[in-house]
């Protein structure tokens, strides 16, 4: 039975399987937020990534594929490796360095470096009106998060090579032959994660063994995190790129809806205001691809 009806486009399905991936990143954070706060940001990275990457061998093998297929060697794949490790090791640095509102704030350009980035390698149509769509959502999230403008921060840079790299990730993943399955770039994927992990924690040491609790809640955190990372291949692979990526925004309103219903915050004017923005951006650039 499918998940969604065959009468969607490839717009819409691959817009929903992104909402559906940005719920699903959204609470695996907040479960890995409540498990660094005792055990090192790149141990758990590694223990995330060698839970993830089980599952997904699991499920490669139980459609009878092979968990290392000879695709992975292709430049394109090795490019999109790379910038895994990329995306993942800048941005953890970015946050550990510099104020957690502006390396978000940087992240958030992801759909627009993506969107150019289809323009250029797979010559995608990127009209005025989606353009501006694209543009007002940035805004959106610029709102809510209000990044000081006291001075540039030279560690910011570590934000931008983050960002470059998930676009690269996001990119390779349209790139990855049809042959691949969704279940064999989650493979891959989570292995750069454990690469991304080690090297962290062989910068900054301090290995420990997690408690019952933190265990349990790294377990679940696995499971987000693989409902989330498939749908993030199946939105990447279906539809045109322009359109889906901009739905990467409402990350942000469910992480507001976590921090409300877990940590007790309290959002003002500004940040309901700049959640609407995003939103109604996303259903026009939806409504535009009909």
């Amino acid at each position: 039975m499918p998940l969604l009806p065959d009468s969607l486009s490839a717009e819409q399905r691959g817009s929903l399987f992104m909402i559906l991936a940005m719920a699903g990143f959204s609470l695996e954070d907040m479960l890995l937020k409540r498990v660094m706060a005792q055990v090192p940001v790149g141990e758990v990275l590694v223990l995330f990534g060698l839970g993830g990457m089980l599952v997904f061998a699991w499920m490669a093998q139980r459609q009878q594929q092979a968990i290392f297929a000879p695709g992975l060697f292709k430049p394109t794949l090795a490019l999109r490796s790379l910038c895994e490790i990329a995306g993942r090791v800048f941005y953890a640095l970015a946050i550990a360095l510099t104020p957690l509102s502006s390396a978000s704030a940087i992240l958030q350009a992801t759909p627009l470096v993506v969107a150019v980035g289809a323009v250029i390698f797979f010559h995608e149509k990127v009209g005025p009106r989606r353009w501006t769509a694209i543009l007002i959502g940035f805004l959106g999230v610029l709102l809510i998060l209000r990044p000081g403008f006291e001075g540039f921060e030279p560690a910011s840079i570590f934000a931008v090579l983050g960002t470059l790299g998930f676009a690269g990730r996001d990119l390779g993943s349209r790139a990855a032959p049809p042959s691949m399955s969704n279940a064999q770039l989650g493979v891959y994927g989570f292995l750069m994660l454990i690469i991304s992990g080690a090297v962290l924690l062989a910068i900054t040491g301090g290995a420990t063994v997690p408690d019952g609790p933190a265990f349990g809640q790294l377990l679940v955190a696995i499971g987000f995190g693989v409902l989330a990372y498939n749908s993030l291949s199946v939105a990447m692979r279906s539809g045109a790129i322009s359109v889906v990526a901009p739905f990467r925004y409402t990350r942000l309103i469910f992480a507001m809806l976590l921090g409300m219903l877990v940590f007790a915050e309290r959002p003002d004017g500004f940040t309901l205001l700049g959640n609407a923005i995003i939103v109604l951006s996303g259903l026009y650039t939806l409504y535009r691809s009909r």
